[in-house]
């Protein structure tokens, strides 16, 4: 099963590190955001990547080129023909990351429309590329397959930054995007599982957003379903974000890592 993390966003809030790198790039500890997201979903044994790329995503190319000569111990041999050998000395053994530009001022739905191609099977994740989370992959895809529908989006309590879920029971009844006031419901912490059938509901145009319409239309017709996380989340939107999470790093604090 693929994973897709969506990478290509701008990252405004947090301009004083995307103003020279991707969003999903920003680092906590030594490793991008994007790495330890990468981790969790690898602990799982899903460790098949689709990166639908935009603003800047040329650095996050380079980054994974080059990953084999920047975390391993090298030696090179001078002479006629150069050698170089590398010593293995890192765990991401078995990545394959698929790498799409999709555009630089692309929206989220036409994003993952534009990447449809390299998805092989009936199912797959989708997350963002700025939160981390310890929600259990497995038990979330179990859940997912065991009600049905078209898509499960983990739901997180409380926030009023990120999109409100009113839910019945399981069920999704209604999403809102970014709501005004937070009145104590779950809201979209990322995590989905999808159902390849969504891609009918999405288009390449530019303006084809995620959230806004198809989301929406989706929890209408009951297709959106969530499993609700009480534990550990975090969305790295602005700088103090980005300070918090390095500083758990560094106190070994790092309820995400559970690899």
């Amino acid at each position: 099963m693929q994973t897709v993390i969506l990478c290509g966003g701008l990252g405004t809030r947090l301009r004083e590190e995307t103003e020279y790198r991707p969003k999903p790039m920003v680092k906590i500890g030594t490793k991008p955001i994007l790495w330890h997201i990468m981790k969790t979903y690898a602990h799982y044994g899903l460790k098949d990547f689709v990166l639908p790329l935009g603003y800047k995503g040329a650095m996050i190319k380079d980054y994974f080129c080059n990953y084999e000569l920047m975390n391993n111990d090298i030696t090179v041999e001078l002479g006629k023909t150069q050698s170089t050998c590398l010593q293995n000395c890192h765990e991401e053994a078995g990545w394959k990351i698929t790498m799409a530009d999709t555009g630089a001022n692309t929206l989220k739905g036409a994003r993952l429309k534009r990447v449809e191609k390299y998805i092989d099977g009936d199912t797959f994740m989708l997350t963002y590329g700025d939160g981390l989370s310890n929600v259990n992959i497995k038990k979330l895809l179990n859940f997912h397959n065991a009600h049905g529908r078209m898509i499960t989006v983990t739901g997180i309590n409380p926030s009023a930054k990120f999109g409100e879920l009113q839910i019945q029971g399981e069920q999704v009844l209604s999403f809102r995007e970014k709501p005004k006031v937070n009145n104590g419901h779950y809201v979209n912490g990322g995590f989905f599982v999808v159902n390849r059938r969504i891609f009918d509901y999405l288009s390449e145009e530019e303006d084809c957003d995620l959230e806004y319409g198809p989301m929406e239309e989706l929890a209408s017709q009951g297709e959106l379903m969530v499993y609700k996380h009480d534990n550990f989340w975090f969305c790295m939107d602005t700088v103090r974000d980005m300070d918090i999470l390095n500083k758990m790093w560094s106190q070994g604090d790092t309820p995400w890592k559970v690899w």
